[in-house]
């Protein structure tokens, strides 16, 4: 920016001291000082925003190299699968002859998919220890209302 040094300091104070007057210069000075930090802090904002927006560039190009890099192991994985599965199948056609081109059920070798056992919820109950009822307050016995409330009234004293 400007170089000023002390001495062009001190010429531009007596320069002002006599132009403005003595009265004058003590509020001048505190409205040139306090536009100076404005400035300062508006330079200081303009600065950061600058820099994050260029780190969001960076990102950006960062988010897109991943992606495509993911793009790339995805398609790589997919035609890996593709090319197994089909030398699994010409390794099963070569094996079991013509019926492996329509395979049937367990018969071929492949897996049945997975199913949900459903809401079994006597099995699962009933996988739980009794001790471990017992600790954690699971009922194991069905009580009326009437009966919990006679149960835990309180007694009374004569």
């Amino acid at each position: 920016m400007i170089d000023i040094g002390l001495s062009k300091m001190a010429l531009i104070g007596a320069v002002a001291l006599v132009v403005i007057g003595p009265e004058k210069l003590p509020r001048v000075a505190r409205t040139v000082g306090t536009l100076l930090g404005k400035a300062q802090r508006y330079v200081a904002d303009v600065k950061a925003e600058v820099n994050r927006s260029m780190e969001l560039d960076e990102l950006r190009k960062m988010k897109d190299t991943v992606e495509s890099a993911a793009r790339d192991v995805e398609q790589s994985i997919q035609t890996s699968a593709s090319d197994f599965q089909k030398d699994m199948e010409q390794s099963l056609g070569g094996a079991l002859g013509t019926d492996a081109a329509a395979p049937s059920g367990d018969a071929s070798g492949v897996v049945p998919a997975y199913r949900h056992p459903g809401k079994n919820w006597r099995l699962k109950r009933g996988a739980v220890p009794q001790w471990y009822k017992a600790r954690a307050g699971v009922r194991t016995k069905a009580q009326s209302g009437a009966a919990r409330v006679a149960r835990f009234r309180p007694k009374k004293f004569h």
